[in-house]
């Protein structure tokens, strides 16, 4: 037996080729682990990988029929994925899998550039095509490298980050204060630092006294962030499962540009949740506590507030050389 129990480990010793050929010996805390390398050994120990392995003639549209069979189908934004994919794949010509290059990817960034693309837009293209690779390379439906590593994209010039001071807040909820339903939705925007989206799709199902948990999250990772009792107690519904009974954007927008707040294209809505976090650091909040309220995948995304902290940077003040010095 190739696989048995040595102490607390498991015990891998094979000889795939027979008692003269090459040795395989491991150990693993799980079983599960060990029986998982002993069928991997058992699969390769016999490829001629100095062969080099088979082209891959399918075309880019079958493996995207194949990554939406496999992942693309269960995405939150499933269609408006396929429809990015399908549009890639036309602009390329529906190359073969062994065409697809990292010169032919190239050229198509160059021509989309040429074109007046927003650097933004290709990069999140470019993801969504490299997406498709990296499932099927998991699931074992694609042999050989995922061609979008290594692409050179354009570099996306980062936004201003705009918050609203405590004045144009006080504006901003008095004019919306007759829309009942927009009222809410901003004061919850204000209060957790939550997106427009996440926030109009909320159920009641979302809610628990006194705390709300999201759920259409843009990364499909679930927050629990807390609430007071009397935002809690406005927003839950007298009926139905909806808390909010349709999308007031439009609505805000037209608010937004009334008090002429004077922000950067598309920052409108996105602005409720800068402003609850501009205001949450500068008042002392801790940047991992941030993080976690705001959901954010990688703690770089938060360090963008970091400069708005009360203390930031002050030791230049106390430690430049001319204070040290006693000039």
């Amino acid at each position: 037996m190739s696989v048995k129990k040595d102490g607390e480990s498991w015990l891998v010793d094979i000889r795939p080729a027979g008692r003269n050929g090459k040795r395989f010996r491991r150990k693993f805390s799980k079983k599960a682990e060990a029986l998982a390398y002993e069928k991997h050994i058992l699969a390769t120990a016999h490829n001629k990988e100095w062969l080099g392995l088979p082209e891959d003639r399918r075309h880019l549209s079958e493996l995207i029929d194949l990554w939406w069979k496999k992942a693309g189908q269960f995405k939150r934004t499933s269609d408006n994925y396929m429809q990015k994919l399908q549009l890639i794949c036309r602009e390329l010509g529906d190359p073969a899998a062994n065409k697809i290059t990292t010169k032919l990817l190239s050229d198509w960034v160059q021509v989309r550039l040429e074109k007046g693309q927003k650097p933004a837009t290709i990069r999140r293209l470019a993801k969504s095509l490299s997406n498709v690779f990296s499932v099927l390379i998991d699931s074992g439906d694609y042999i050989g490298a995922n061609p979008i590593k290594g692409l050179k994209l354009p570099t996306v010039k980062q936004p201003e980050m705009t918050y609203l001071d405590k004045r144009q807040i006080v504006d901003l909820l008095l004019a919306v204060e007759s829309n009942e339903e927009l009222s809410k939705i901003v004061a919850v925007c204000l209060a957790t630092g939550s997106r427009w989206r996440e926030t109009v799709t909320l159920k009641t199902s979302n809610l628990s006294p006194y705390r709300i948990r999201f759920t259409n999250t843009k990364t499909d990772k679930p927050r629990t962030v807390p609430i007071s009792e009397e935002l809690y107690n406005r927003i839950y519904p007298k009926k139905g499962t909806k808390v909010f009974s349709y999308d007031p954007q439009q609505e805000l927008y037209d608010i937004m540009e009334e008090l002429d707040l004077d922000l950067p294209k598309g920052q409108k809505a996105h602005v409720l949740r800068h402003t609850f976090a501009s205001h949450f650091i500068m008042g002392g909040g801790d940047i991992l506590t941030l993080r976690d309220i705001l959901g954010h995948g990688d703690i770089k995304q938060t360090m963008t507030y970091a400069h708005l902290a009360p203390d930031h940077l002050s030791d230049a003040v106390r430690l430049n050389p001319l204070t040290t010095i006693g000039l």
